[in-house]
């Protein structure tokens, strides 16, 4: 059972000790995080004229909201003051800035009604961060960017937590799909790469959907299954997410279990120190590179404790 904390005011290192559990955090508006989305807003509105960014897939052919998004996305990844934005929020969420360490933020896309769900605009299916490479000890903030609504949000299955999905995470490594990425793009090729996806249906009648103000976070582990809620709204949903890993846990393997993950790969390479913006050193990458192994029906399930590896 995954328990909600609305607010909490727990210190940092319990925070990521009930994360690995499969609690999850959820967060009022703060000023670090009302200051990235101010700033998401600005690049947006920008890029998307005299149009609002959330009714432009109703004025727009979807070749030029293509174009906006594959121009708008990028600028706002690598921008340099993004990263200072995350810096300030993980300041202000009482986060260790010398050991934790962050992946770049994303701006994601949710348009309704069918108008753009692959390439630049991909609609995320149940799944676990970790069948794509994330390490175990990942943990991802959500943010919502626009005022959101339950059709339209971040959807979650707690159920899942310790119960294994079949899915396709077995032929996944984070290394092939970079290359392949690299070679797609210098080709112009059409992507056509099958994610790893669930074999099997998933019982959406205990799915949690959370609603959110702006400027205002989610907390949780990658490890917990989670998706996209399809759009019926009438507008596009706006977020940004951005991942961490807290070099301590990387060092020793303290994460969350491994139930049903078996791709091979290790995105940490990813993650950069948020101020002098080091990636994590290459000797802890190593030990992740061939995959983090699938706990075994017979070992019983672990509930890490900081500081002690989970086996």
């Amino acid at each position: 059972m995954s328990i909600i904390y609305f607010d909490s005011a727990l210190p940092e290192p319990q925070v990521r000790q009930k994360l690995y559990e499969g609690d999850l955090f959820v967060y009022s508006p703060r000023p670090s995080v009302l200051a990235l989305c101010d700033f998401a807003r600005s690049l947006t509105e920008e890029a998307f004229g005299n149009v609002h960014p959330t009714l432009a897939q109703h004025h727009l052919a979807p070749d030029e909201y293509t174009r906006i998004l594959n121009q708008l996305k990028p600028k706002f990844i690598n921008h340099p003051h993004s990263k200072q934005l995350i810096q300030n929020i993980l300041r202000e969420m009482g986060f260790d800035l010398d050991k934790t360490y962050f992946d770049v933020p994303r701006m994601r896309t949710a348009t309704s009604h069918g108008y753009l769900t692959t390439g630049i605009a991909y609609s995320f299916d149940p799944h676990r961060d970790t069948w794509f490479s994330a390490p175990m000890n990942q943990l991802n903030w959500w943010i919502p960017m626009y005022d959101i609504e339950a059709d339209n949000c971040l959807t979650f299955f707690p159920s899942y937590w310790d119960q294994p999905v079949r899915n396709e995470s077995g032929g996944y490594d984070c290394r092939d799909w970079y290359a392949e990425s690299r070679r797609i793009q210098a080709g112009g090729l059409k992507d056509e790469r099958k994610r790893p996806c669930p074999l099997d249906p998933v019982d959406h009648n205990h799915e949690l959907r959370l609603v959110g103000q702006v400027g205002g976070l989610i907390l949780f582990s990658g490890a917990h299954l989670h998706g996209t809620v399809p759009n019926t709204t009438n507008c596009t949903r706006f977020s940004i997410d951005f991942r961490t890993v807290h070099l301590d846990d990387v060092a020793t393997r303290t994460a969350a279990p491994n139930v049903d993950t078996r791709c091979t790969g290790t995105l940490l390479g990813d993650f950069l120190h948020p101020i002098t913006l080091a990636p994590v050193a290459d000797e802890l990458i190593a030990r992740y590179e061939p995959g983090t192994p699938v706990r075994t029906e017979k070992t019983p399930p672990v509930r890490p404790k900081i500081g002690v590896p989970a086996r």
